[in-house]
């Protein structure tokens, strides 16, 4: 059972959330006997342990917080961090239109700081198995000690393997391939090897050249289907009477996703039929061509 599935009362060691009126937030670790030190004084944990959520405890100097079991979402945007984490937003965008599914076997390239692991873990199940590769060893104990955090120890379906993914990746067939690289179109060979028949391949990339370098290496290999590429910009909103506006601040360009889906062995993905744009394969262009240009 993992941390943020826990309900009852809480308990030592678990992680809770403080927020004021004002919106600041707060992390703690329960500890008994420990207070923590905020600009309104100190607030025991003493007053919070046992207790259910949803309560609110004051502050030696009354301040009045609001104490919650911090949700997934909001626990990975803080957590500790060696490589950039992926934002909730864009996880949820993975776990839906890769269609992460209990019990499917998924390996992530790129483990990073453990964030969209950790939503893997929980779309996949303990039937599940998510296999995640990083490169450098530092950043895998940081995705190793925060993906513990949040699953109470570990979790029955996940392996953590320092190293290259195209040497050491050992899942003979998945069905679900995640590429969170510099340059996931040195994995596409990998796909067709790995992923079965119907899998997805999904790689988030930051650059227009990422985007553009992955998408034609696919169309040119021909055994996907037409890659699908998207961004998500996240806006909140302002509510206050009659003042119903949009936020002056929004979460804009994180990455691209692009997803395509694997065809059968030895067939060859109908091509897009398209006039490209006057310009697109220019003398400036160094990637894969299309086979129908004239």
């Amino acid at each position: 059972m993992t941390t943020w599935m826990r309900s009852g009362p809480f308990v030592e060691g678990e992680w809770v959330r403080l927020s004021d009126a004002k919106g600041r937030k707060h992390n703690i670790r329960l500890e008994a006997g420990r207070e923590f030190s905020t600009k309104k004084g100190q607030i025991r944990h003493d007053d919070i342990i046992g207790h259910p959520e949803g309560i609110v405890v004051a502050s030696s100097l009354d301040g009045q917080y609001q104490v919650f079991r911090p949700l997934l979402s909001e626990y990975v945007v803080s957590m500790p961090r060696g490589a950039a984490v992926i934002y909730p937003k864009d996880a949820a965008q993975i776990i839906t239109l890769a269609d992460i599914y209990p019990g499917a076997r998924v390996v992530e390239a790129g483990a990073g700081s453990g964030a969209l692991t950790a939503y893997l873990l929980r779309a996949v199940g303990p039937e599940g198995h998510v296999g995640s590769y990083e490169l450098r060893e530092e950043f895998a104990e940081t995705a190793r000690r925060n993906v513990e955090q949040v699953t109470d120890g570990g979790h029955p379906a996940w392996t953590l393997t320092v190293g290259d993914v195209r040497d050491v990746m050992s899942e003979p067939e998945v069905d679900r391939l995640i590429l969170d690289m510099v340059d996931p179109w040195t994995c596409v060979p990998l796909a067709v090897e790995r992923l079965v028949p119907g899998g997805v391949v999904c790689a988030y990339v930051a650059t227009t050249t990422q985007l553009s370098l992955f998408v034609e290496t696919l169309r040119e290999d021909g055994g996907f289907t037409e890659p699908v590429a998207w961004e998500t910009l996240q806006r909140q909103w302002h509510l206050e009477g009659l003042a119903v506006r949009p936020d002056h601040k929004m979460i804009g360009h994180t990455a691209f996703l692009v997803t395509a889906r694997r065809m059968a062995p030895g067939v060859r993905s109908l091509e897009k039929s398209r006039r490209p744009a006057p310009g697109a394969y220019g003398p400036d262009y160094t990637g894969p061509r299309p086979a129908n240009l004239p």
